[in-house]
Order: structure tokens, then C-alpha cells, then sequence
């Protein structure tokens, strides 16, 4: 059952990433940028051949190959069962999903279409299969961090326990 929710979840999570980009290429290609927000958001039309921040730009064939190995071993793994924390298992369905939307995007198009660009700070255009394995991302190393602290605390008070029950 988890399995087939898992593969509904990235399916709902991709399409809903290719329908954006389907809009973006409609809409905003023919005018480069629409304002949303002065001085703080606007949705440009930028086409990424690349990975982040646009590097690797001549090597588009090997980026799409080497990601969707990863993205099989990834899948692999969501799928075995093996990943017993729901929290890492919903990071890991975000981060697949928004990895497989953009392998989509260079494989289909030959560049990834991204379309979010903040004003308030120099930064990159983005899209949300972008957002998708940066909040993953960001919610597995904050419980991975939050996992190895509660692990080390609880290995530090079973060894003062075990401590004082030797001196008795």
C-alpha cells in the first residue's frame, strides 16, 4: 500500500511540476517576465541547461544520465521498504519528485524551464520541481541532525545509567 501511495504521490508531485512549466512556456516565453510583486517576485522565462545555479551547462547528456541513475537508485530504495522514518521518507519522495521533473525537462527539451525569480535578493531562477528537492533536501538534514542528537542523548544517558548501576 505504501508503495502505491508513494508512486501516486510523485506522479500528482511531477505532473503538477510539468503543468506549471506547460504554463510557463505558454505564457511566459513569448513575453520573457510578468511583475508579481514589485522589488520582491517575478516569473521570467529562463531556460536552464545546466544544474544548479546553471553549471555543468555543456555536459547535459552526462548530468541527465548520471541523474536518472541516481533517481533509480533513489526510487529503488523508497520502494524496498527500508526507510522506516516517515519524516526521511517524505523528504526522499520531495527530493525524487523534483529530480525526476527536471530529468523530464532535459530529456524532452534538452534544458530545464525555470520561471521563479526573487527580486529582493541576487539569486537564481528557480522552479518547484527546484523547491521540491531543496525543502526534501533541507527537512532530511534537519531530522538527521535532529536523529543524531536524540540518539547521541540517549546513548550518553544509558551509559550514566549503566555507570550507576556498576558503582552499586
Amino acid at each position: 500500500m505504501l508503495q502505491l501511495l508513494t508512486v501516486l504521490t510523485i506522479a500528482v508531485l511531477v505532473g503538477l511540476d510539468q503543468l506549471i512549466k506547460y504554463f510557463a512556456v505558454q505564457f511566459l516565453e513569448p513575453i520573457g517576465s510578468y511583475l508579481v510583486f514589485d522589488r520582491i517576485l517575478q516569473f521570467s522565462y529562463v531556460e536552464n541547461t545546466g544544474a544548479a545555479f546553471g553549471s555543468f551547462s555543456k555536459y547535459t547528456v552526462l548530468l541527465s544520465v548520471f541523474t536518472g541513475l541516481v533517481l533509480l537508485c533513489g526510487l529503488i530504495y523508497l520502494l524496498s521498504g527500508r526507510c522506516k522514518n516517515k519524516v526521511a521518507y517524505a523528504a526522499g519522495v520531495m527530493i525524487f519528485s523534483g529530480g525526476l521533473g527536471n530529468l523530464i525537462d532535459r530529456i524532452c527539451r534538452g534544458f530545464v524551464v525555470d520561471y521563479i525569480e526573487p527580486l529582493f535578493i541576487d539569486f537564481a531562477v528557480f522552479n518547484f520541481a527546484d523547491m521540491l528537492v531543496c525543502v526534501g533536501a533541507g527537512v532530511l538534514m534537519v531530522w538527521l541532525i535532529y536523529d543524531t542528537v536524540r540518539t547521541t542523548h540517549r546513548s550518553k544517558a544509558s551509559n550514566g545509567t549503566e555507570k550507576s548501576n556498576a558503582a552499586d
